[in-house]
C-alpha cells in the first residue's frame, strides 16, 4: 500500500473509531500530532536552545546567564554531550508513559514528528551510530519490546536513514527500578550493570551516540558510556526523547 492509500485509509479509520489524547482522554481532532488533542498539545514543551549541553535541559532566567545546570551539575560525565526533545511533564510525561508502561506503540508516529520538530534534535542524530540502552532480558520479556530500541528506529526514520542503529550493550544485571531512587542510589545500583554484547566491535573513529527514552539523573546513560568509553569509543555523545 503506497503512502497515499495509507493516509486515506488512516484517515477513515480515524472517523469510524476516533482517537482519544494520552493525556487527557478526550477525543484527538485532525491536527498536527495524532495522540495529542487540540487542548493538549500546545502544553508540550519542545526544547530548543539555549539549553545544557550536558544533558539537554533548557536554561531558564539566571541559568541561562551562568549555564549552571541543576539537573547534571553533580553528573562526572562519560560522554560529551547530549541532547533531548521534549520535556517529560504534562503531555509529554503521557507520552512517553505510553510507550514505556502501556505497550503504546501507535504514539512512535508522534516521537517522530516531535523529533524532527525539535530544534537540532535531527542534525544532532544524523551520521551517527545509535547506541540503544539495553533492558536486562527478563525486563524484555515481559514488556516485550525494548522502547529504546524503538526511540532509536524513530530517531533514524527522523532523519531519513542518515544514521543506523547498532546493538553493542547487554543489561548484564537484573536492577530494580531506578525511577524513585536519588542520584547516589541509582550509581550504587547500576555498578557493573551493562557490558559489552558478544561480539561487538568498537571502531574509535566513529562516532556514537547513546539513545534512551529519559534523561533523569544520567545515571544510567553514563553507566552505559563508561563501558563503551572502556571499549574505545572515543566520539560518545547521549540523546533522549525526554528530560524530567
Amino acid at each position: 500500500m503506497n503512502a497515499v492509500l495509507q493516509r486515506a485509509w488512516r484517515d477513515t479509520l480515524d472517523v469510524v473509531f476516533p482517537r482519544t489524547c494520552v493525556h487527557c482522554q478526550g477525543v484527538v481532532e485532525a491536527h498536527g500530532l495524532r495522540h495529542l488533542c487540540p487542548a493538549c498539545a500546545p502544553q508540550l514543551h519542545v526544547v530548543a536552545p539555549p539549553h545544557c549541553t550536558t544533558c539537554g535541559h533548557p536554561y531558564y532566567g539566571e541559568s541561562e546567564v551562568n549555564r549552571l545546570c541543576e539537573h547534571c551539575e553533580a553528573l562526572v560525565p562519560e560522554f560529551r554531550e547530549g541532547k533531548t526533545a521534549i520535556l517529560s511533564r504534562g503531555p509529554g510525561r503521557a507520552l512517553i508513559h505510553a510507550l514505556k508502561y502501556h505497550h503504546g506503540l501507535h504514539v512512535l508516529e508522534d516521537v517522530v514528528a516531535l523529533m524532527r520538530r525539535a530544534p537540532g534534535y535531527a542534525d544532532f542524530v544524523r551520521s551517527k551510530i545509535l547506541v540503544p540502552v539495553p533492558l536486562h532480558p527478563r525486563k524484555q520479556r515481559e514488556r516485550g519490546y525494548n522502547q529504546s530500541r524503538l526511540l532509536a528506529e524513530c530517531a533514524v526514520q527522523a532523519v531519513d536513514g542518515e544514521a543506523r542503529i547498532a546493538d553493542l550493550l547487554v543489561r548484564a544485571v537484573d536492577t530494580v527500578s531506578q525511577t524513585h531512587f536519588d542520584r547516589a542510589t541509582r550509581q550504587r545500583n547500576l555498578k557493573n550493570a551493562f557490558a559489552l554484547a558478544p561480539g561487538a566491535v568498537i571502531t574509535p573513529g566513529h562516532h556514537y551516540l547513546l539513545i534512551d527514552d529519559v534523561f533523569t539523573t544520567g545515571s544510567t546513560l553514563n553507566a552505559c558510556a563508561a563501558v563503551l568509553r572502556k571499549a574505545g569509543a572515543l566520539n560518545l555523545d547521549v540523546i533522549t526523547f525526554g528530560h524530567g
